[in-house]
């Protein structure tokens, strides 16, 4: 090989052992934080703007320079202990690439060309008064609880429409919908808790060890004591957190649901669920017609749910699965043993997944039939990707179907209430769901002439032009209609930007004062620490600033009942403060203003929060958030458990108060295997499953320009099989080509590196917006969650054809 090819195959080397180290726990040290007598350096909290793990960290920031220079794990925090990922002690970086945007810039032509704020804002209200109901918002868990309430108010309050949806979409909602039809209430019951007191950690289908490390190296940490702590991994490919089982069981692509069955044939059949906890505290639900699945689904009797499990025998699972029938006897005797403490932690394997419900219900399912829940160390726990896809997007119910607190829009109650917390008039929330993300790009995509009835979309806080399944169907078609716009709000130009017809700069992390809710319903606050670059704006204003321009161009939606402006702020004296005005917007703290206006509904479903003076003196509490009679905040780490939880009915020791079922109860679902919609075929013989490295955070527009995430993993690559390669004759570092029925692109060969995927399949991160993966996936998703499959599709490999071949093959 040539030596750009041997310097970025020795930079893919380097970050396999930074990753070893990591998970080791050899580079996760606390940092110990500059000396008080530091010149110009003052500290602040404030979380990880990374994923869903929700580290806090101590910011340095140079005063005189008015940048951020150091940063800190926070010791204080219970989340990470003063731990930081390779991520986290790099996220001061991502604010100084050389290329922000400074400029709202317009398309013209094939060049986008600087125009002031005061028109860009204008052509956003002119978008919508082009037609309110086509008009959609696109949104993100990277907004803030504050930003991602603003947009919702806006959407569903202001201009009656419901198109409104974010990319958790893409990775959570398939969790969500999970645990509502199993105990009525979106999220976890358990906490990071559970980590430190489970006897077994089972991962179903993800990679802690890169994914979530601060967490993984709480598993590590007790092993180091001397512990005993049994790891499981159960999944498509061998990763990093193999590295560190005790068993691992490599399933073939979609056949989770078979094992999960599996599982609970044997609790049943050998008699080892917890009888008593079943009759006490659970019913037995399914579907009517397997083929379409539902939220709510039918009643059933145990006994039904014995006999559609009768089939799942260690060896038709094994049959399915491809994991030995000792190994799925393993997993039921674990469960089955009463004393055994067992957590599940799972993520985007199980969620991206086009039976992404039934599979996150299976495992809550046999949970609750060995009674492994309620006990600190016993929980099924979904660990998300974003720092407040719960916060934003799952309490805010920035989803399309979804209102504040746990609301839906179906429901003329939850409309109601919402009206009169927002003071809007009756009527003004439209009762009809909006469209979900894929529906969403779908209509995009679509020409007007046809049927596709969204003309415009603006998008903040993510980079869809990277993100979305099947680009070549949800994202390019709409950029050669001449009525459909695109406005994006971001702070770098990225693959959306990219064809953007308006963009919007704006500012980011501690450029503003934010709060994020991560994955165990831990809220978070901090408070502005330094400036965003000089023409960067909150995305927050951004929203409001539009309100207010369409207020003054009398758009009655913007109005509220008593015919103010819809988001109205006043000083300390009740004085309205016009934080439209970008030079008068920190006049006041908006944040503050619209999170207790938030907090109001939060008591529906029991997600109390609490006031936001609260959050500024901790490092986060987790909701429900109750007030004790001496007047102090007490958060609740285990819900639905009575020795924690005060809303558990007296005499009571669980109660899943918002059960479907009115009763109680949670509800413990049959779901059968079913194929996927895409398999491997003489065509197209490989499986493809992506997903990201430890390195590079979602679409890398922040992590890649971080020089030193970028040089320890400067490109995406194809990870095979070595089998596989001798066969097609693929060395490390050969340029392949993986194509799909929908498109293709060419990546370099990494052969034994850090993931080792099985025979017939490869794996493809995401991070590079230079070799997009994307175009290769496809759409298909959860009929229940919208959520689509980016784990597996078909594809075939080989090498990238040159002139020359290209020749001979049209000779």
């Amino acid at each position: 090989m040539d030596r750009r090819t041997f310097l970025k195959m020795t930079a893919m080397a380097s970050a396999t052992a930074a990753a070893s180290r990591l998970a080791y726990g050899k580079s996760a040290v606390a940092a110990e934080q500059p000396p008080s007598t530091a010149k110009d350096v003052v500290w602040d909290k404030a979380p990880c703007r990374f994923c869903g793990t929700g580290c806090h960290l101590q910011v340095g920031v140079d005063k005189k320079k008015g940048k951020v220079v150091a940063i800190a794990g926070d010791k204080k925090a219970e989340v990470n202990k003063g731990l930081a990922c390779v991520k986290g002690y790099h996220v001061g970086m991502i604010l100084y690439g050389p290329d922000r945007l400074t400029k709202p810039l317009l398309k013209k032509g094939d060049k986008h060309v600087p125009i002031s704020w005061d028109k860009a804002l204008e052509i956003v209200a002119q978008r919508v008064e082009k037609d309110p109901k086509g008009f959609a918002f696109y949104g993100s868990g990277q907004w803030t609880i504050p930003e991602g309430y603003a947009a919702q108010k806006f959407m569903k309050g202001g201009l009656s429409c419901n198109h409104i949806d974010p990319n958790a979409r893409l990775c959570m909602a398939s969790a969500v919908t999970g645990f509502i039809s199993t105990y009525g209430v979106d999220e976890p019951a358990g906490t990071y808790t559970d980590l430190d007191k489970a006897d077994v950690i089972i991962c179903w289908g993800n990679n802690p060890a890169e994914m979530h490390p601060v967490l993984f190296s709480r598993i590590i940490d007790r092993r180091s004591k001397g512990e005993k702590v049994t790891l499981i991994d159960i999944g498509t490919r061998r990763t990093r957190t193999t590295d560190h089982a005790d068993h691992y069981l490599e399933f073939n692509p979609q056949s989770d649901l078979a094992i999960a069955n599996g599982i609970a044939h044997l609790l049943i059949k050998n008699g080892t669920y917890d009888k008593d906890f079943v009759e006490k505290y659970c019913n037995f639900r399914k579907d009517k017609d397997p083929s379409k699945p539902t939220l709510k689904g039918e009643a059933t009797t145990f006994e039904d749910y014995k006999k559609l499990l009768e089939p799942y025998t260690p060896e038709k699972v094994e049959e399915i699965s491809g994991v030995p029938a000792d190994q799925i006897r393993m997993l039921g005797k674990l469960f089955g043993d009463p004393k055994t403490k067992i957590t599940s932690l799972w993520c985007m394997g199980m969620n991206q997944h086009t039976r992404g419900t039934d599979i996150n219900r299976l495992v809550h399912g046999i949970h609750l039939l060995s009674g492994k829940f309620g006990v600190p160390g016993n929980a099924p726990t979904s660990l998300t990707g974003q720092p407040s896809a719960c916060g934003t997007a799952r309490e805010v119910g920035t989803l399309a179907h979804a209102l504040p607190g746990g609301r839906i829009v179906a429901k003329d109650k939850h409309r109601e209430q919402s009206e009169d917390f927002w003071n809007v008039p009756r009527g003004r929330i439209d009762k009809k769901p909006g469209y979900h993300t894929v529906k969403m790009w779908e209509q995009f995509s679509t020409p007007t002439d046809k049927g596709g009835d969204v003309h415009t979309i603006w998008v903040q806080v993510t980079n869809p032009g990277q993100s979305l399944p099947n680009l070549e169907k949800l994202f390019y078609p709409s950029r050669k209609e001449k009525d459909k716009f695109l406005i994006v709000s971001d702070c770098y130009p990225t693959a959306t930007t990219k064809h953007a017809d308006l963009i919007l700069p704006s500012a980011m992390w501690v450029e503003k004062n934010g709060m994020f809710g991560n994955s165990e319903r831990r809220t978070q606050q901090w408070f502005k620490m330094v400036e965003p670059p000089k023409g960067a704006r909150d995305d927050c204003w951004q929203t409001i600033a539009v309100a207010r321009k369409l207020y003054e161009r009398g758009f009655e939606g913007m109005k509220d009942r008593d015919g103010n402006f819809m988001f109205r702020f006043t000083d300390a004296e009740g004085n309205e403060v016009p934080v439209w005005d970008w030079d008068r917007y920190y006049d006041i703290n908006v944040d503050k203003q619209l999170f207790e206006e938030y907090r109001k509904f939060t008591t529906l479903k029991h997600k109390n929060l609490a006031p936001y003076d609260e959050y500024v003196k901790a490092r986060g509490l987790r909701w429900p958030v109750v007030q004790e009679k001496n007047g102090n905040w007490r958060e609740v780490e285990f819900r639905f458990a009575a020795f924690d939880d005060p809303f558990v009915k007296k005499g009571q020791k669980f109660d899943f108060y918002h059960s479907t079922t009115g009763d109680g109860k949670a509800q413990i679902w049959f779901a059968p295997y079913t194929p996927a919609p895409e398999e491997p075929d003489e065509e197209y013989p490989f499986w493809l499953c992506t997903g990201r490295v430890l390195e590079h955070w979602h679409s890398g527009s922040m992590t890649m320009r971080v020089p030193q995430l970028r040089r320890a993993m400067p490109q995406a690559y194809i990870e095979l099989h070595p089998e596989d390669a001798k066969a097609h004759k693929i060395a490390n570092g050969d340029m392949v080509r993986v194509q799909s029925r929908r498109g293709h692109t060419d990546l370099p060969a990494w052969i034994n590196g850090r993931g080792k995927p099985p025979k017939g399949t490869v794996f493809v991160p995401w991070f590079d917006e230079r070799l997009l993966i994307n175009e290769v996936t496809l759409d298909a998703h959860c009929p229940i969650s919208k959520e689509p499959d980016y784990k597996k599709c078909a594809v075939k490999i080989g090498p990238v054809p040159t002139a020359k071949t290209a020749r001979a093959k049209e000779e």
